[in-house]
């Protein structure tokens, strides 16, 4: 992707063809090749966020043309006196009194005395930081002789900033320093032009922020509106910001200009010594409280108890930045550690979670906890289906959906009930039933799990859930109390064409009733013909004719329900479902993969077994047979299994409407190339090509761009009414008076191969 890197005056713009994955480090580099400017110099900014090494343009989440702001920090020895007014040159001395002035300072300097034309040691002053270009008030310390002595006067500036005083002093030249600021200014006394000292607050302009040179550039001073607008100078470069407004137009400073010492008056004097008798107020360091010292806060003071007492006895973590008092941390501390890094409770990490060199992966402790790991069993839990996670959701139903699900044949096959959960028939990976107790039941199971169920094909007797303990991670267990009409017997009930009666109640009209979608387990083969020989089976619709509680072979009391089907595809155990199943090469549906890793167990079997036999005691190995020896390898006679053909053919009706759709030609004939796969290829084919690129389903009222791209009508609106007008896929610009037609002939085709799709929408 490309980003733009702008300066942080504007002066220079560039376009930079990088990855989301570059380092900023190395990002730095491609910023230098293009600005000349030294990477230890670079100060970058994305959407008020400084970027440092260790991370990359993704951590930023940068995205394509977004502009990254570049600040170029400064250099002592390169600061020059093209910021400050011109001066004229110096006059020549002769050789005896500058030997005179020369032994002077040194005298001077030897008793750290140096004072400088302009200021002297102890004089307050504002100094700019050399960085961001603000102005702090502070006072002179020391004077020094600058080893550039070409540059300004000669001298370097010891300042010590308030507020800030047990830091080390800042080193600054002539013109980063000026005599405290103390004349204000009103409105009425400002012109387009002027130079000024104001707040301002880059990251949130209605906030009070820090001191800032300004030029003005507009005045407004109405009875309605007082406000100033201003170019604000960043950085010792002068960096201009425009259109900037003041919002503190009664803080508005006049710039102050060097004094000599022989020209000062004893009032500058003493303002030079004693400072202004009111504090310029600058932003506070905490947000929170305001800096004020009289309330708690957690930011700015101990984040256990907020309090700000006792500086001298709290800790700073490393980490966050909080501060803790050593007697409110649990346990409490006696004396500050004597430690180069201290973390709190909260960011310290667990040294006995940590995996050192060596060492294996340690458990977590909720894994340590599950009853798989706590139990004495030694069978290997992970390897079953249904702890799997699902590798993809049905999203052409939502969960609650009742009735069939589209694209799904009755008679389909999966060898495990993951399979099925995919595919929305049944979401469950273990439970039988599939509901909500205030809505009813979407699915159930026919697995065998209870002696009381009767199954009759068209017809069955299904047993309620509950009054089985399955405490220790147990899936089943013998009846050991009675059932309640409550949670999934409840939302059976409610699928019942009948107001629910905890007695229990039948229906006139049962075809009225919620329809439950039914699948049969390979289990329920010992108690019923119906089952599939493997694996699992849709077998349709079935709607609950009446439910009853009766006692059980268990002694206990259980919920029957009698269910009948209520499907127009014939059953898959007739001899029309079988012939439909047939022309619809429906076949067993196993995991992707699954089929290459179980040749692989067995080939693997095979090479032990044979290995086993060749090494038995009193046995040699048997010698194979090649056609060197005059005859041929031949298998084993086996069973011929008869080959059903997989090939889908297309209904007229849907070949017709595909047909029409000239748009999508070319999508249409990648879909028929898995035609010859079968029905099940043939649809997933369909949903992969026809997905809509912003909500991620199956398109919905589709309407097909210029670009030849499908989007659902309602997410195109949605994009419109955002006011971005161009193709969510590819950018294609649409235009604002772009006419959003849906594809009719699309919309018969989809409906057609995917009824009731639409309805959930």
């Amino acid at each position: 992707m490309y980003i733009k890197v702008r300066s942080m005056d504007g002066s220079q713009t560039t376009v930079l063809t990088i990855s989301k994955t570059t380092q900023v480090k190395d990002f730095r580099d491609l910023v230098k090749e293009k600005f000349n400017v030294a990477p230890d110099r670079q100060r970058l900014f994305y959407r008020g966020k400084q970027m440092e090494n260790g991370h990359t343009l993704f951590d930023y989440n940068i995205n394509i043309n977004d502009v990254v702001m570049l600040m170029v920090k400064p250099v002592l020895a390169d600061i020059t006196t093209s910021n400050t007014p011109s001066k004229s040159s110096p006059v020549k001395k002769d050789s005896v009194a500058k030997d005179k002035e020369n032994h002077q300072v040194s005298s001077q300097e030897e008793k750290g005395e140096l004072d400088s034309e302009y200021y002297r040691t102890g004089d307050l002053i504002d100094g700019r930081h050399l960085v961001d270009g603000t102005w702090w008030e502070g006072k002179i310390v020391k004077i020094s002789k600058n080893p550039k002595k070409d540059i300004e006067d000669g001298l370097l500036y010891h300042i010590v900033f308030e507020g800030y005083e047990d830091d080390e002093p800042n080193l600054h030249t002539l013109n980063c320093i000026r005599p405290r600021a103390k004349a204000t200014l009103k409105l009425n006394e400002l012109k387009p032009g002027d130079m000024i000292m104001a707040n301002y607050n880059l990251e949130e302009p209605g906030q009070r922020g820090h001191w800032y040179d300004c030029k003005v550039t507009k005045v407004m001073n109405t009875r309605t509106q007082k406000e100033v607008i201003a170019t604000v100078y960043l950085g010792v470069e002068a960096s201009p910001l425009d259109d900037c407004h003041i919002r503190f137009v009664d803080e508005l400073y006049k710039i102050p200009e060097h004094i000599k010492l022989a020209d000062r008056d004893p009032e500058m004097d003493d303002h030079m010594t004693n400072g202004s008798p009111t504090k310029r107020v600058s932003a506070p360091n905490c947000n929170t409280c305001k800096d004020n010292p009289k309330r708690k806060c957690k930011e700015c003071g101990c984040h256990e108890c907020s309090g700000k007492d006792n500086p001298g006895q709290q800790l700073l973590c490393d980490e966050c930045n909080s501060a803790f008092h050593i007697y409110c941390l649990n346990p409490p501390l006696k004396e500050i550690p004597d430690v180069e890094e201290w973390f709190c409770p909260l960011c310290k990490n667990d040294d006995t979670e940590i995996v050192k060199a060596g060492e294996k992966l340690k458990e977590s402790k909720k894994k340590a906890k599950m009853a798989s790991q706590t139990g004495k069993s030694s069978r290997d839990w992970g390897k079953g289906f249904a702890c799997a996670g699902r590798q993809k959701i049905c999203t052409l139903v939502p969960q609650n959906h009742f009735g069939p699900v589209p694209g799904v044949e009755v008679g389909t096959l999966w060898k495990y009930r993951l399979q099925v959960s995919e595919a929305g028939i049944h979401r469950p990976h273990v439970a039988g039933i599939h509901g909500r107790e205030n809505e009813g039941a979407y699915s159930i199971v026919l697995s065998g799990g209870y002696e009381d169920d009767e199954d009759n094909g068209d017809s069955f007797t299904y047993t309620g859930s509950g009054g089985r303990d399955l405490s220790g991670n147990k899936r089943t267990a013998e009846q050991s109390c009675d059932q309640l009409l409550t949670r999934m017997n409840k939302a059976l009930a409610l699928n019942c064409n009948v107001p629910i009666n905890k007695q229990g109640a039948e229906a006139k009209d049962w075809k009225g009733g919620k329809p439950v979608r039914v699948v049969r387990n390979e289990k329920g083969r010992k108690h019923s013909k119906y089952a599939p020989e493997e694996g699992n089976r849709y077998d349709g619709i079935y709607k609950i004719v009446k439910y009853w509680q009766s006692t059980g072979k268990s002694g206990f009391k259980v919920w029957r329900y009698l269910l009948k089907r209520d499907d127009p595809n014939p059953a898959p155990w007739t001899k029309e479902g079988k012939k439909k199943i047939e022309e619809l090469g429906l076949e067993m549906q196993y995991p992707e993969g699954y089929l290459e890793a179980q040749r692989e167990k067995e080939e693997a079997k095979q090479r032990l077994s044979e290995g086993n036999s060749s090494d038995s005691e009193g046995e040699k190995p048997k010698k194979r047979k090649n056609k060197e020896d005059g005859e041929d390898l031949k298998s084993p006679p086996s069973k011929k299994r008869k080959v059903v053909g997989h090939t889908y053919t297309l209904d007229k009706d849907v070949a017709d409407y595909i047909s029409k759709d000239i748009k999508n030609v070319k999508l249409w004939e990648e879909c028929k190339e898995q035609l010859v796969n079968g029905r099940s290829e043939f649809l997933n084919a369909v949903e992969e090509r026809f997905l809509c690129i912003c909500c991620q389903e199956l398109v919905f009222k589709p309407v097909t761009t210029e670009c030849n791209h499908n989007i659902c009508s309602p997410c195109l609106q949605r994009s419109f009414k955002a006011e971005v007008y161009s193709c969510p896929a590819c950018r294609y610009d649409l235009g604002k008076d772009y006419k959003i037609d849906v594809n009719k002939h699309l919309v018969k085709i989809l409906i057609s191969l995917f009824p009731g799709y639409d309805a959930a929408r």
